[in-house]
């Protein structure tokens, strides 16, 4: 399938218009003045040999600079705010004086070890850094047709297929990026030799000889490398006393059980951490830091899309199956162990300890996108809505400035919302993100058109005449949808449509320009959805013999079609059944015994104590009886809220869990205490 740019979607959507707006008129600029607070644009500066100072941040810090210059380019390509670009214009010149003449940049070395580069490779995320670089730069080539930013990043390229190409297995990343980024400046020049450069970093993954010694190798460099650096901020002091006052923010807060050091120990030595212990053509488990695993799999993905590969395809494929099935949270969030932010064994999956960082969320995003192009299979658009709504979209306050860097499913006190962290790599990631959303709602290929989300939009997609489709919807909060075709003359083509998991039996019905039901609806117009019982059926038989980990199973989403010849004006009307469902997680999930989650629609729903003063949201005893949804437009800037009782009569308050923590410090919990399994 082919997609389309963001830019060719114009989105007007009651949910995420507003969220947009907030992404692009606050998030970005407060963003921007967060990276200047904390020093990470001086950083370039000092670099440049244009500013005095003492560099800050982690040695990885010029990737936060990176991504915020790539949010801002997809940004700016929908809104073209001169004061956005005139903060990019500053920055790409900034990067062209600080970057050396042979296309390095990373300020970590150029400041404190001139001369150095490459250096544990493993840990120190110098090639992360290129990587986000060079996609700040393909964004910003998208957006504005300019090869400013383009050139810079060719440049930092063309070093790395000088250094890299024909080197030896141990010259890959310890932090995969760089990958998926060589493939999509493949996208945009054509140049072979890129592509050839991401296949070959991933073909070296889990062939580094004696790989826990190599490791432990690198560490001891990078802790000498961190004692000098440390000795030079003495000196530094010594000479300019007021930089001891500067303080960079907290790091997040997340609970972490016994033994996490360890454990960390035990995932990292044998490369598990870092996705180097095997091959890539034999890893079928997800394992490790869960951001790098969610960006080796996208880079796998968009590498077979250029160049197909079958045994690429299973691997990712087996992947996929057992992170969803035995690795995920409910609300689609990814890293179980704190101490690891990644996976931890099958079905463990602590409410608590849950750390399901933002941007893992938004790496399977990627992935999931990727592999719903290859494989015009519905389960991997199922499971992108899912996590767009849940386990990414809580990343991000509603007024744009505060955020979340991992995600919980119970909160007795310590995490909340922040404007910025030590390690700010998810703001700038979301930011991204929502806007490139448009991307991700339809796709094309000769005579076929797939609707993936059901986002209010427009868009042109030609398929021998250009064809106009317009969508409203009501989602989350209402299930009805209307897709409205303009072909600009009459043309015969099939136009496919996610049956969502959630409702996987939606009522589908086709309306004549004048608005008139077709008369019928019969199977000659509605082709293979005329069958969907059956076909649901089975693949429902199926996979609940098997089940998820979470209750959640997007393998139950699958792709309707209406194959006729189209109409300027016809209407697609599709409504979807937003009952309130409980779900509970398989008895191989430790502590969930007698406990369910609440959804609606794609929305998972928790209780949070600034809702509830009256219950104990951890030992409530909820009543299933008493459930019922209803549309506040005064709660959290409008939202649909689930309303219950417990066992002994007092009230319950459930809302989105993607709303949650924006009314400051509280206590949350997804996860209830429910004994009966009727409702």
């Amino acid at each position: 399938m082919q997609e389309l740019t963001a830019r060719q979607v114009n989105i007007a959507d009651p949910f995420w218009s507003p969220r947009l707006a907030v992404n692009a008129e606050k998030a970005i600029f407060h963003q921007w003045e967060q990276l200047e607070a904390t020093r990470c644009i001086d950083n370039f500066r000092i670099a440049a040999g244009e500013k005095d100072g003492f560099r800050e941040g982690f040695y990885f810090s010029d990737s936060d600079a990176y991504k915020w210059l790539d949010a801002a380019s997809r940004i700016y390509a929908l809104h073209a705010d001169p004061k956005l670009g005139a903060l990019m214009d500053s920055l790409i010149a900034l990067l062209r004086r600080a970057q050396m003449p042979d296309g390095y940049i990373f300020t970590y070395n150029q400041i404190h070890f001139p001369g150095q580069r490459w250096v544990n490779l493993q840990i120190e995320h110098e090639l992360y850094c290129h990587g986000h670089l060079i996609e700040a730069g393909v964004s910003h080539y998208e957006a504005t047709g300019r090869r400013d930013l383009l050139d810079i990043c060719i440049k930092a390229a063309d070093l790395l297929l000088r250094d890299f190409l024909n080197a030896s297995n141990d010259k890959t990343s310890g932090h995969e990026e760089v990958e998926l980024a060589l493939a999509r400046l493949y996208r945009v020049t054509g140049k072979e030799e890129y592509l050839e450069l991401a296949r070959r970093f991933l073909e070296r993954r889990g062939r580094i000889p004696f790989f826990p010694l190599h490791l432990w190798r690198e560490f001891n460099s990078y802790n000498k490398r961190k004692a000098h650096v440390n000795e030079l901020r003495k000196a530094y002091i010594a000479e300019h006393p007021e930089h001891a006052s500067f303080r960079l923010p907290g790091g997040n807060y997340a609970r972490k059980p016994r033994f996490s050091t360890i454990r960390w120990y035990l995932n990292a030595l044998p490369g598990f951490y870092f996705q180097q212990h095997k091959p890539v053509r034999r890893q079928t488990v997800p394992v490790g830091h869960s951001v790098r695993f969610g960006y080796l799999e996208t880079s796998i993905a968009m590498l077979l899309r250029a160049k197909p590969d079958t045994t690429l395809l299973s691997t990712l494929e087996q992947a996929w199956e057992r992170m969803v099935t035995r690795r995920m949270y409910v609300t689609g969030g990814l890293g179980a162990v704190p101490g690891l932010e990644g996976f931890g064994r099958d079905y463990e999956l602590d409410p608590e300890y849950a750390y399901a960082e933002t941007c893992a969320a938004l790496a399977s995003l990627f992935w999931n996108w990727e592999m719903a192009l290859l494989t015009r299979d519905a389960r991997y658009s199922d499971l992108l809505e899912w996590q767009l709504y849940n386990a990414a979209a809580v990343g991000m306050g509603q007024n744009g400035d505060t955020y979340l860097y991992n995600n919980p499913l119970e909160v007795h006190g310590g995490v909340i919302r922040r404007e910025w962290y030590i390690v700010p790599c998810c703001p700038s990631n979301l930011s991204r993100t929502f806007a490139d959303l448009g991307k991700y709602i339809y796709s094309f290929r000769a005579d076929n058109i797939w609707i993936h989300q059901y986002i209010g939009s427009e868009t042109t997609v030609d398929v021998g005449v250009p064809v106009k489709i317009k969508i409203e919807s009501g989602l989350p909060w209402n299930g009805k949808v209307l897709i409205q075709i303009d072909p600009q003359e009459k043309r015969k083509f099939k136009l496919h449509v996610r049956i969502p998991s959630w409702d996987p039996t939606g009522r589908i019905q086709m309306h004549e320009p004048a608005g008139e039901q077709m008369a019928g609806n019969s199977e000659e117009h509605f082709g293979h959805s005329i069958k969907n019982l059956g076909l649901y059926t089975s693949l429902e038989y199926k996979y609940k013999q098997q089940g998820t980990a979470s209750g959640y199973d997007p393998r139950l989403g699958w792709f309707s079609f209406v194959d006729r010849t189209w109409s300027p004006g016809d209407i697609l009307e599709i409504n979807f059944d937003m009952k309130i469902k409980l779900r509970r997680a398989r008895p191989k999930v430790r502590g969930h015994a007698d406990k369910v989650t609440m959804t609606r629609g794609p929305l998972v729903y928790c209780l949070e104590s600034v809702d509830n003063p009256d219950a104990d949201i951890f030992t409530a005893q909820l009543d299933p009886t008493s459930l019922r949804d209803e549309y506040l437009p005064d709660l959290l800037g409008g939202c649909v809220a689930i309303h219950g009782k417990t066992t002994a009569g007092k009230p319950l308050t459930f809302i989105p869990y993607l709303l949650w923590a924006n009314r400051g410090e509280s206590q949350m919990v997804v996860w209830v205490n429910c004994e009966s399994r009727s409702r």
